[in-house]
C-alpha cells in the first residue's frame, strides 16, 4: 500500500504525534494554512468518509477532537473542521483537518 498514513501509522514514515492511542492518530499537518493545523486520522485504512461503518469510530474521532481543541485552548479562539472527500482529498485515508485561531495570521 502507498499511502502515507498508513507509512507513518507503521512507524515508516517518522512522526511526532500530537495524540495516539490504538485507533486514532493525531499530528501536525506539514503544509499548516492556519496557525495550528492538526490531522486526525483513524489509524484504519479508510479511504473515504462515506466508508465509514463502525459508529464507535466516528464517536471516538468526535471525542479527540474535542479534546484537541480543548487542549489547544481554541474554544473561543475560533476553529474549523474539515473533511474533504469524494475526489478532494489529497491522500485517501480519511482524515479530519483542526485548525484553530481562524483569522490570526499564519507565521512561517
Amino acid at each position: 500500500m502507498d499511502c502515507v498514513f498508513c507509512k507513518i501509522r507503521d512507524k515508516i514514515i517518522p512522526k511526532e504525534f500530537t495524540y495516539e492511542d490504538e485507533d486514532i492518530m493525531v499530528f501536525p499537518d506539514i503544509r499548516p494554512v492556519a496557525p495550528l493545523h492538526l490531522l486526525i486520522v483513524p489509524k484504519k485504512h479508510i479511504v473515504d468518509f462515506f466508508d465509514i461503518k463502525n459508529a464507535a469510530l466516528w464517536d471516538k474521532l468526535r471525542i479527540v477532537i474535542q479534546n484537541m481543541i480543548k487542549e489547544q485552548k481554541i474554544q473561543d479562539k475560533g476553529y474549523r473542521t474539515v473533511v474533504n472527500g469524494g475526489g478532494a482529498q489529497i491522500i485517501n485515508h480519511l482524515h479530519i483537518h483542526l485548525m484553530g485561531k481562524i483569522g490570526q495570521k499564519l507565521k512561517m
